[in-house]
């Protein structure tokens, strides 16, 4: 289990910011009493009003988390300009593709659930290390854990950002920094707006709204924990497919079927 983090007179930095999880992240984060929040988003008109909408302690600003050369000069700058990141939340994401997609929802997607990810790490850890410590924040998907029968390059990109957050966990322990890995099922944002009833996802019971995935995060934050689960249902789900892998897959199958029959009607 990671330290306790304690979020006043912090730093924090939400990719994808302006609009969904991460806005609630942000708002959620200026309440506890957050130093600074940057508000972190490829849309710098939704970044800057997001942030004014928030107030004085909360700064827009402009990236794209698939531009290596973006992120290492936003961290420079933010280090340079506002004061040291405690606590970074990378979670940005995309809904790109349905089936196995197109080599384009593949290269998006790979893009922005993994390798934005890797270069934040890069950049951003070793930084943390020489202060003795910091924390990152991978934001991926119940999908991660299980799947997503509708979006094979969502699933699968996200299972690598699962994959990505429990090895940089294990790897940087021992410099102080702590990795987090939030994975919600359905939550009410733009991404899921268009779902119709027969959505995948939507076999996950009721979608939460993004505050109440930003007060789980908090909570998690300040136990220590890694495995952040908005949908307490999901670690059942995921214990009984570790289980028995050949039972679970023949009850998606079936989850499948009933699905594509009901959106054949």
């Amino acid at each position: 289990m990671a330290e306790p983090f304690s979020i006043p007179a912090t730093t924090v930095v939400v990719t994808g910011g302006a609009t969904g999880i991460g806005r609630a992240l942000a708002e959620r984060f200026l309440r506890e009493g957050a130093a600074h929040v940057v508000v972190a988003d490829r849309d710098a008109e939704r970044a800057q009003a997001t942030a004014a909408e928030l107030g004085a302690r909360a700064h827009p600003m402009q990236v794209d988390v698939t531009d290596e050369a973006a992120v290492n000069a936003t961290i420079t700058w933010i280090e340079s300009e506002i004061a040291p990141i405690d606590l970074w939340c990378s979670n940005a994401g995309v809904g790109r593709g349905q089936g196995l997609g197109q080599d384009s929802d593949w290269d998006t997607s790979w893009r922005v659930h993994v390798l934005a990810h890797v270069y934040v790490a890069r950049a951003l850890l070793p930084r943390m290390a020489q202060r003795g410590g910091g924390h990152l924040l991978v934001t991926a998907s119940a999908a991660g854990l299980l799947t997503n029968l509708d979006n094979a390059p969502y699933s699968v990109t996200k299972h690598g950002a699962v994959a990505l957050a429990e090895w940089l966990a294990i790897r940087h322990a021992d410099e102080g920094i702590d990795v987090s890995c939030l994975c919600p099922q359905g939550v009410n944002t733009e991404m899921t707006a268009g779902d119709a009833g027969s959505a995948a996802t939507r076999m996950g019971g009721e979608y939460l709204e993004p505050a109440d995935v930003a007060d789980s995060v908090v909570a998690a934050l300040h136990e220590g924990r890694f495995l952040i689960l908005p949908h307490p249902s999901v670690a059942e789900f995921e214990r009984k497919r570790t289980a028995d892998r050949d039972r679970w897959l023949a009850g998606m199958r079936r989850a499948w079927n009933k699905l594509r029959h009901a959106s054949a009607r």
